[in-house]
C-alpha cells in the first residue's frame, strides 16, 4: 500500500473518530440536566422510605399554617400538585419547631384535621385564616408583633367546626388522641431524618431535599421537582 494511500486512510479514520466525539458532545449537551446536586436539591442521607406503593413517587412540603413564607408558597404549592404526573402523590409534612409562632398547635390542628378526613378540603383556608382574615393570626396585624397568646387549639376547632362543620368537641377530642400524638412525634423524627431546618422545603420520595431558595425561584421549584420525580420514576 502506497504512501499517500496510508495517509488518506488515516485522515478518514482520524476525522471518523471527530465526528463520533462531536456527536458524543452534543448528545451530552443536550441530555445534560440544568440541576446541580448539593446546589440545587441534597440528598437525604439515609434515604427515608415513604408508605407507597412500588412505582409512586411520594413529593412532601415541610411546612407550618404559621410560616409566613408558607403562606406565600402555597398557590405555588397548588400549581406544583396540578403540575405532577400520574404517579407521584403529594402530601403535607407539618412541623413544630418554632414554638414561638404557634407551630406545634397547627402541627396538632392539622394532624387532627387528617384524621378527620377535613385536611385537604380546609388547607387553603387555614393558610388564609392565618394571614389574610386574622382568624387565627398569630402576628397582631397593628402592632406586627407576634400576639400573646397564641392562636389556641380550641381556636382551630372553632374555625374547623365553621369551614367544614365538624363539631368542636369532636375536633378536640381527635387532637388529643394517640393518633394524632403519634403522628406529631413522626413528623418530629423525619423532620431531624430529612434534615429540614426551613420553611417550606420540598422533600422528593424520601431521598431528594430541596427549598425555593435553592431552586432559584417558584417557578424552578415546580421544575426541579418534577425533575426528580421523573428521575424516581425511571
Amino acid at each position: 500500500m502506497g504512501f499517500e494511500m496510508r495517509a488518506l486512510m488515516m485522515r478518514s479514520t482520524m476525522l471518523a473518530l471527530l465526528a463520533c466525539t462531536v456527536m458524543a458532545a452534543h448528545a451530552d449537551a443536550q441530555n445534560a440536566s440544568p440541576w446541580r446536586e448539593g446546589y440545587h436539591y441534597f440528598l437525604v442521607l439515609p434515604p427515608q422510605p415513604t408508605n407507597l406503593p412500588p412505582g409512586k413517587v411520594e413529593v412532601t412540603e415541610v411546612f407550618s399554617y404559621g410560616c409566613p413564607a408558607c403562606f406565600q408558597f402555597y398557590p405555588i404549592a397548588d400549581k406544583l400538585k396540578a403540575s405532577l404526573p400520574p404517579n407521584a402523590v403529594m402530601d403535607y409534612m407539618p412541623v413544630a419547631f418554632n414554638v414561638a409562632e404557634d407551630f406545634p398547635m397547627f402541627q396538632r390542628a392539622y394532624y387532627t384535621a387528617q384524621a378527620l378526613g377535613i385536611a385537604d378540603k380546609a388547607h387553603d383556608a387555614m393558610f388564609n385564616a392565618v394571614w389574610s382574615t386574622n382568624e387565627l393570626a398569630t402576628v397582631d396585624p397593628k402592632s406586627h408583633r407576634l400576639k400573646d397568646p397564641q392562636p389556641s387549639i380550641e381556636d382551630a376547632a372553632a374555625f374547623y367546626a365553621r369551614t367544614t362543620g365538624i363539631s368542636k368537641d369532636k375536633f378536640l377530642a381527635t387532637a388529643s388522641s394517640f393518633a394524632v400524638e403519634m403522628k406529631m412525634k413522626r413528623a418530629d423524627s423525619l423532620m431531624l431524618a430529612y434534615q429540614a431546618d426551613s420553611t417550606p422545603t420540598i422533600i422528593v420520595n424520601g431521598k431528594f431535599r430541596l427549598t425555593v431558595s435553592s431552586a432559584g425561584g417558584y417557578d424552578q421549584t415546580i421544575a426541579l421537582v418534577n425533575y426528580l420525580v421523573a428521575k424516581e420514576g425511571k
